[in-house]
């Protein structure tokens, strides 16, 4: 059963740093670029971040650029994202998927094969 699985999300206040993950199954992890989108409440869903398939190469939306980093780790198949600096705009449910396209091309919502559940993050003012 292939299957994205995110963890990791809280409570955190400004200015703190969390860090949430997201573990693949039942697909050839090194095959897919990966990405996170987030949603908060009432707004649409959003890019984040995507990192290659080799995890060479990594895009950010501008309004996380410098804040978060994404990494992966294909031994364990798991993707990360590194959020420092958080302020409360960036309260949101984080979703992880996989792209059998290319990672510079997921910020267009395009070839989003897999999605995970969704881990809550607050930020709290």
């Amino acid at each position: 059963q292939v299957q994205l699985v995110e963890s990791g999300g809280g409570l955190v206040q400004t200015g703190g740093s969390l860090r949430i993950s997201c573990a693949a199954s039942g697909l050839p992890f090194s095959n897919y670029a990966m990405g996170w989108f987030r949603q908060a409440p009432g707004k649409e869903r959003e890019f984040v971040a995507a990192i290659t398939r080799s995890g060479g190469g990594t895009y950010y939306a501008d309004s996380v650029k410098g804040r978060f980093s994404i990494s992966r780790d294909s031994a364990k198949k798991t993707v990360y994202l590194q959020m420092s600096s958080l302020k409360p705009e960036d309260t949101a449910v984080y979703y992880c998927a996989a792209s059998s396209g290319s990672a510079g091309t997921m910020s267009n919502g395009r070839y989003l094969e897999v999605w995970g559940q969704g881990t809550l993050v607050t930020v709290s003012s």
